[in-house]
């Protein structure tokens, strides 16, 4: 295996599948930290916790909080803006994730505002009106705290841009992650130039993902697993470019050695590597891999951009 320094933008540790519970029976024990060790093996490097609520955004830091490698975002999942209103204050509930936002920041956690955006897939959630609101709300989350953004845009191509060309002066920078959308949204997304694009198995389903994959600069790219969802299946377009495999179990026949089957992790998000690398005919992997590592750096981590990323990116490899 070659090499690979990597960073996993998008982990949902907060669901219940680490906790070893699916659809409410629980089937193991809570395995976050043999999750964690398969990770680092694998070459994955940080791993950005990603908070979807208010609830779940305090979880998450929780989480960050137990590895000097973890950190988090704090933010409103556009499926769960309901939340700001139901909760009878909203400018209430604003004020608490800006607090939490500057906790974590004070512990070096939080590296982003999100998971936001629109979802219009999902609209039985959240209505499309709510969603805009409290998307263009959480901009001034970004705007006072410094940080950039961890976008969720799924069918709404042309309200997120609208709403993210209205704010673009109240953050810095960002990634709409999970990116499954066309090659027309895609350099919708591109037109924006401190906007990265976040790929992973669900990425890479199809032959048309695979093109729009392409289209996609490696210098503007990101890679994340979003597991425990997302994960590239035997049935993906881009299999045949994996190379690295871990054996694997069912939930029910639960084994610490093994992948639980079906229940993807950060260790894998080498794979999303080795399909990006294969759809785009790139043969130099750690070289891709430096890449990508450097965009995410840039816009989550720009304090760690060390004399030899410098060197890196003044070779002409950054954006």
């Amino acid at each position: 295996m070659a090499t690979l320094r990597m960073i996993d933008i998008a982990v949902n540790f907060t669901d219940g599948m680490f906790k070893g519970i699916y659809n409410g029976k629980q089937c193991h024990v809570s395995d976050i930290a043999t999750v964690l060790s398969r990770a680092w093996t694998a070459g994955v490097d940080r791993i950005i916790v990603t908070g979807g609520s208010l609830e779940e955004s305090k979880e998450a830091l929780a989480i960050a909080e137990t590895d000097g490698r973890l950190f988090c975002t704090v933010g409103v999942h556009p499926t769960r803006c309901k939340e700001f209103e139901e909760s009878g204050d909203p400018e209430k509930h604003f004020q608490a994730l800006l607090s939490l936002a500057k906790e974590g920041i004070e512990k070096g956690k939080v590296v982003a505002i999100g998971e936001c955006g629109l979802d219009y897939d999902r609209l039985h959630f959240c209505p499309a009106e709510i969603q805009k609101k409290y998307f263009e709300k959480q901009f001034e989350l970004a705007y006072a705290t410094k940080l950039p953004m961890f976008l969720h845009m799924r069918a709404a191509a042309d309200d997120f841009c609208e709403i993210v060309e209205r704010n673009r002066g109240r953050f810095f920078g960002g990634v709409t992650h999970s990116f499954t959308d066309s090659a027309e949204d895609r350099d919708k997304l591109l037109n924006f130039s401190n906007m990265y694009i976040g790929v992973n198995g669900c990425s890479l389903k199809t032959t048309e993902n695979l093109d729009v994959v392409r289209g996609i600069p490696i210098e503007r790219m990101m890679i994340e697993t979003d597991s425990p969802y997302c994960e590239i299946k035997s049935t993906h377009a881009g299999i045949n470019f994996v190379n690295s495999k871990w054996p694997s179990k069912k939930k029910e026949k639960y084994d610490h050695e093994s992948i639980v089957k079906g229940r993807n992790e950060p260790c894998l998000v080498r794979q999303v590597l080795e399909v990006v690398a294969g759809c785009k005919g790139i043969s130099d992997i750690e070289q891709l891999s430096r890449t990508i590592y450097h965009n995410t750096c840039r816009v989550f981590f720009p304090q760690d951009l060390d004399s030899a990323a410098d060197a890196f990116l003044a070779s002409g490899h950054g954006p």
